[in-house]
């Protein structure tokens, strides 16, 4: 019997963005990738807070799953694990953080992530899926990967993304560096993001995928695919 997989996307993604990651894990789970709140075909769902995304994973049918989570959804992996830890066999952190532990710098965070949803809901969605690819983090990925991403960004709404923001942003985010989740825990990062090699590597546990910048996922699959099996 295959185990279950639960998948949950990074900021301006969509659940299709797992498609490479679940093409090569698909014999060996039950992938679900949802669209998470303010982003695809949830682009309208109330609330967009790490509460609900709890309550969505908790209403899988499986008894238990591993529980992956790529940047904001490594966050949202993070929270929820901590709400139904028993239902949770593993996670699986890609490119993610346990949030800004020093208060000044989580409200500097809260400030500038305010600004960026005020950007979005002003500029629209492709002037600003150009702005948010063309960031360093996501500088080594290959044209077609890129395409692929940007693709991907344009399902979303600005309205949405800009509620995605608000609820479920790092400034928002409690921090969880003192309080992680008692499950056994596999933390991935790109070669290229040194961000998040560096957390990754202070909590330890942690895999480095050759050649790959933040979103590892969709850069390396077939590196992912072996670290998370």
């Amino acid at each position: 019997m295959r185990s279950h997989l639960v998948l949950l996307h990074g900021f301006t993604q969509t659940g299709r963005s797992w498609a490479p990651l679940v093409a090569e894990l698909g014999e060996r789970y039950r992938c679900f990738a949802p669209d998470l709140p303010g982003h695809g075909d949830a682009a309208e769902r109330r609330p967009a807070s790490f509460d609900a995304v709890a309550a969505y994973v908790a209403a899988v049918r499986a008894e238990r799953f591993t529980l992956c989570g790529y940047s904001m959804g490594g966050r949202l992996a993070l929270a929820t694990a901590l709400r139904i830890p028993a239902r949770i066999e593993r996670l699986v952190l890609i490119g993610a953080s346990p949030g800004i532990a020093d208060a000044t710098e989580r409200s500097r965070r809260r400030v500038a992530d305010e600004r960026l949803a005020e950007r979005i809901e002003t500029i629209g969605i492709e002037a600003f899926v150009d702005e948010w690819a063309a960031q360093p983090l996501f500088a080594s990925q290959p044209r077609g990967v890129a395409a692929a991403a940007r693709a991907d960004r344009l399902r979303n709404t600005p309205a949405g993304l800009a509620a995605a923001l608000r609820g479920m942003g790092t400034g928002v985010m409690d921090p969880l560096w003192d309080r992680l989740p008692d499950v056994p825990t596999t933390w991935i990062a790109g070669e290229h993001d040194a961000r998040y090699r560096a957390i990754a590597e202070r909590i330890g546990a942690s895999h480095v995928v050759a050649g790959a910048g933040h979103a590892a996922h969709l850069e390396q699959p077939e590196a992912v695919a072996t670290l998370v099996a």
